[in-house]
């Protein structure tokens, strides 16, 4: 199926390993240049060398998105290298951390995070004839029986949801589109999931029987879903919130 992707400029943050790294994996596959950000420099020199050994126009440059100066530079700067902006992927989480600074963290590296990125990338979009935003979320952001206990990163990524649909709204009528993803359990290497399987193999094996699919998600499953909101094929949607989780929620999507 044609994506209508190819000369896209896409920009992704947090890109440097397991989701961003698939979602940059899966557009420069589809044809789109790429501008891509993480906090670990290695890493990421890592990923734009083997994305642009696949003949992808890459720019990379290690930004901490809880920076606001950092990052509004880092788009200004993806935008001029790259020509412009079509599609922006905001993808980098403070994690599900337990630390005493967990909910600052989350505001900051989860919600404060989108909220620039998208203002900062506002201008390009807006130049774009098919522009398109799209926020990961999580499933516990939609599930609130399934967290142990009440905890930040499920509350901010529930206003990560909550923003999207409303610049979803917002900016339609500019001919932007902004939908999110919400993954369910993703398993990849040195991941939380990798992690919980090493050190805490009942819980994994708890959540693996909750799975009607039978497996684990994998980071290409969540790429996907990205790409195709991002494309053109998804051109009527906007303020979509794409569950990919394995069946996990038993709730009747809304």
């Amino acid at each position: 199926m044609e994506t209508g992707l190819t000369g896209r400029k896409a920009l992704v943050t947090g890109a440097s390993r397991g989701i961003g790294r698939a979602i940059a994996a899966s557009l420069a596959g589809e044809g789109c240049a790429l501008a891509l950000c993480a906090r670990g420099e290695e890493g990421l020199r890592q990923a734009a060398k083997e994305l642009s050994e696949t003949g992808a126009r890459v720019y990379a440059e290690p930004v901490d998105v809880a920076d606001a100066g950092a990052l509004e530079g880092f788009v200004r700067r993806s935008a001029q290298e790259l020509g412009g902006l079509d599609i922006v992927v905001s993808n980098v989480s403070a994690g599900a951390s337990k630390s005493p600074e967990q909910w600052e963290n989350s505001f900051r590296g989860d919600l404060m995070a989108f909220v620039r990125l998208v203002e900062a990338a506002l201008p390009y979009l807006e130049e774009s004839d098919a522009a398109s935003v799209v926020a990961i979320g999580t499933t516990n952001a939609v599930d609130t029986a399934r967290p142990a206990s009440p905890n930040a990163y499920s509350a901010v990524k529930a206003a990560v949801l909550y923003h999207a649909s409303a610049l979803a709204h917002a900016l339609a009528p500019k001919g932007i589109r902004v939908n999110t993803v919400s993954p369910g359990p993703i398993e990849f290497a040195g991941g939380a999931w990798s992690q919980i399987r090493e050190h805490r193999p009942e819980v994994y094996e708890e959540v693996l029987g909750k799975l009607p699919i039978g497996r684990y998600g994998r980071p290409e499953d969540v790429a996907a879903a990205v790409t195709f909101l991002a494309s053109p094929l998804a051109g009527f949607c906007a303020g979509v919130n794409l569950v990919v989780d394995g069946g996990l929620v038993t709730r009747v999507q809304t």
